[in-house]
Order: C-alpha cells, then sequence, then structure tokens
C-alpha cells in the first residue's frame, strides 16, 4: 500500500540508513565475521583447544536462543528505538573487555555471556522488526539492503581492521579497535537517524494495516516449521563456515591474507545477493526461488576444500555468500508474507532462536571434528548435507496466500 504522507517516504531514508549502519556493527560483523583471526592467537597465547575457544559460539546460541523471543516481545510492545542503542553500547563495551581476557577460560566464556545478551538487544532481527514496520511497499529489497548491505559492508570492513590491529599489535588491540569503531563511530550516527515508526508522528497518519498472526497462532501452521527449519539448516552451517575460513584454509597452507580475501568476497556476496534476493522476492511470488541459491552454496563448500588457487577459492567464498544472502534475505520476508507484521519481533525472534542455536552448535562441531580427525573436511560434508535437507524443505513451502488461518492482509503484496 503506498503511504499518502510524503514526508512519511522521505522520513524512511534515514531510518534504512540506520538499520544499516547497526546491522554493520552487530555480532555477524563484529564478532563471527572476525572470529578466525582471533582462534588461533588465543590458542596460542593460552593453550586452549580451538574447540574450547569455540565454545563461545555456543554461549552466543544460548543466550540468543532464549532473548530473541522475549526481546521481539518486548519491541513489539515497546518499540525498538531503546533497546537497540542500548545493546550497542553494551555491545562495544563486552567486545572492549574481551582484551582483558586472563588464562582463565571462564572469564572469557562469562564475558561471551554478557556480550552476546547486548548482541542480541542490538542484533538483525530487531533492526529487521523497524524496518518492515516502516516499509509496506518493495519491503523484501528494504529488508536486503539493511540486514545485506549492512552485515556484509561490517563483515569486510570488520576484519580488514582486526586484520590490521592483530597483525600489527597483538589480539588485545584487535578486539579494542573492533569496540572504539562500534561505540565512536557508528552510536552517535544511529542516535541521529534511527526511529521507530511508532514514534513518528507522519508514518501514524499514514493508512497501513499491521494485521498478522501472534507467535502461537503462526507456530500451529506447518509454514512456520519449513522456514525455521530450512533456514536454521542453511544459516546456521554457513556462517560457521564463514566463521573459520581463515582456518579453514590455513589448514590447507594457504595464507592468512588469502583467507581474509575468501571472508571478503563471502561477506561482499552475502551483502549484495542479500539484497538480490530481497528484490526478487518481490517481483517473482514464489518461496521456492531461493532453492537453487542453496545449491550453490554446496558448490561453494566443495571449492573451498578441495580448489586450488586464489581465483578458485574466491570463487569459492562467491558461491558461499550468494547461499549465506538467500538465507539470511528470505528468512524475513518469508515472515511478512506469511504471518504479516503485527508480531513480526516475536516471530522472528523466536526463529533467529533456531538460526542462533545453529550458529552456535555448527562451529563446536567443526572445531571438535579437526581436534580429532585433524582436518575440516568431514564436517564440510556434513554442513552440505544440511544444506540439501534445507532446499528440500523450501520446496515443501505452499504458495503466498495459501496458509490455513491468515487473511489477506496478513500477507500484504508489495506494490512495485
Amino acid at each position: 500500500m503506498t503511504p499518502r504522507d510524503p514526508s512519511a517516504v522521505a522520513g524512511r531514508t534515514p531510518v534504512l540508513f540506520a538499520c544499516t549502519l547497526g546491522n554493520a556493527v552487530s555480532v555477524t560483523p563484529a564478532v563471527h565475521a572476525v572470529f578466525g583471526l582471533f582462534l588461533v592467537p588465543l590458542s596460542e597465547t593460552f593453550g586452549w583447544s580451538r574447540a574450547s575457544i569455540s565454545g563461545v559460539l555456543g554461549i552466543l546460541a544460548v543466550v540468543g536462543a532464549v532473548s530473541y523471543p522475549i526481546i521481539g516481545r518486548h519491541v513489539d510492545a515497546h518499540g525498538a528505538r531503546r533497546t537497540l542503542l542500548t545493546g550497542v553500547v553494551g555491545l562495544a563495551l563486552s567486545i572492549a573487555a574481551l582484551a582483558l581476557t586472563s588464562g582463565s577460560l571462564i572469564q572469557f566464556y562469562a564475558t561471551f555471556a554478557v556480550l552476546s545478551i547486548f548482541s542480541a538487544m542490538a542484533g538483525t532481527p530487531i533492526y529487521q522488526k523497524v524496518v518492515a514496520d516502516w516499509f509496506e511497499s518493495n519491503r523484501g529489497t528494504a529488508l536486503g539492503i539493511s540486514a545485506g548491505g549492512g552485515c556484509g559492508i561490517g563483515s569486510v570492513i570488520m576484519p580488514v581492521l582486526a586484520a590490521v590491529l592483530v597483525g600489527a599489535w597483538g589480539w588485545r588491540a584487535g578486539y579494542l579497535g573492533i569496540a572504539a569503531f562500534v561505540l565512536l563511530l557508528a552510536f552517535p550516527l544511529l542516535v541521529l537517524f534511527l526511529r521507530d515508526r511508532a514514534a513518528s508522528a507522519s508514518a501514524a497518519q499514514e493508512e497501513a494495516p499491521r494485521d498478522g498472526l501472534t507467535l502461537a497462532e503462526a507456530a500451529r501452521l506447518p509454514a512456520f516449521w519449513l522456514v525455521l527449519l530450512a533456514v536454521a539448516a542453511g544459516a546456521g552451517g554457513t556462517t560457521a563456515i564463514f566463521s573459520h575460513v581463515v582456518p579453514i584454509l590455513g589448514d590447507r597452507g594457504v595464507s592468512v591474507a588469502t583467507g581474509t580475501a575468501v571472508v571478503s568476497v563471502f561477506a561482499l556476496a552475502t551483502s549484495g545477493w542479500q539484497v538480490v534476493t530481497g528484490r526478487i522476492m518481490d517481483k517473482i511470488q514464489t518461496p521456492r526461488v531461493a532453492v537453487p541459491m542453496y545449491g550453490l552454496a554446496i558448490g561453494g563448500l566443495a571449492l573451498l576444500e578441495f580448489g586450488v588457487g586464489t581465483p578458485v577459492l574466491l570463487f569459492a567464498g562467491l558461491l558461499l555468500g550468494v547461499g549465506m544472502g538467500a538465507q539470511y534475505g528470505a528468512l524475513p520476508y518469508y515472515i511478512a508474507r506469511y504471518f504479516g507484521v503485527r508480531h513480526f519481533g516475536s516471530i522472528i525472534g523466536a526463529m533467529y532462536s533456531a538460526v542462533i542455536a545453529a550458529q552456535g552448535i555448527t562451529p563446536i562441531l567443526l572445531d571438535l571434528v579437526f581436534d580429532n580427525v585433524h582436518s575440516y573436511r568431514p564436517a564440510l560434508l556434513g554442513v552440505g548435507a544440511a544444506l540439501a535437507g534445507g532446499a528440500v524443505l523450501l520446496l515443501l513451502l505452499p504458495r503466498y496466500g495459501e496458509v490455513e488461518g491468515t487473511s489477506p492482509d496478513a500477507m500484504p503484496v508489495p506494490s512495485h
């Protein structure tokens, strides 16, 4: 539905910018994208196994799985701006606190537990809630720009920043530099431009319906579980690979510089393809458009493990980025189309619980496999199987508008 107030349309641009920026300094770029750069230095400094260090991603998973539904329900009722700003400050300070890590693994885990709470408060699902509220037409494109553009750009900047700082001054400087970037550069801009739709007088005057199912109603539908399992299987696996590109390639004798370049291509492809996915889903009204993109990710996994030469490895990063971009780009769109936006925060929070759980479990499994067989290859085969299963689940999704118990208002057709 096209809004009647032109000023409301203009007001969406700064909100979209703020949400894109917020995603650029969220947990995916600031923690997951740089994780591989800190994994080996931490292991060498304290003598910790890789699996024990990757355990912090399990903490992120558990805390996120518990926190996202609660936070999503809160922002549905009270707005997202205050929660997001608090989360950004807390996330930056928690990352800075990692620089104080001593030889105690318990201290390291405790710091990540606190970090996990703030990362959920300033997580992509909460920014997507803001975007979904502001955009009725071209919603898929806006969601793709916010999450894909933001996380992708941040996942290019953060590893480069961390690599420079870690290489020059050590891993403690890496954590401090990331924290300073988030707190001193991004936070002031978020304060200026981030707004809830309900806080805008002009937006409040729009005649845009905000109908939709509650979380409990959505969870009674097969489409809910098909989307949840398909995206968790895909995004959990590809995100784990994303955080391990440097050690996976390093164990094959590939340099850190090449591994970082692959991560950058991976991130850029994820960024760009998330926008492309949103645009495709705005234009092509079938939920199955993401299926071939899962297949491309499987091809990227094969090239990452068996490919020889920098161009081939960069192409592997490209294919994996297409897959991950499709997974994260499709999730919020599926939610808005199948279940509406009135309770979007609660529903995406619940679904992200599963995604975050998969993100936390899969890296631990990767490193457990490595610690036992000194190779990531069996784990990569498992991730490939999970991607294939996710693609099959997407094929089972009903067409938009055929979900029993919903109304047309709950599934607005985007205008083009």
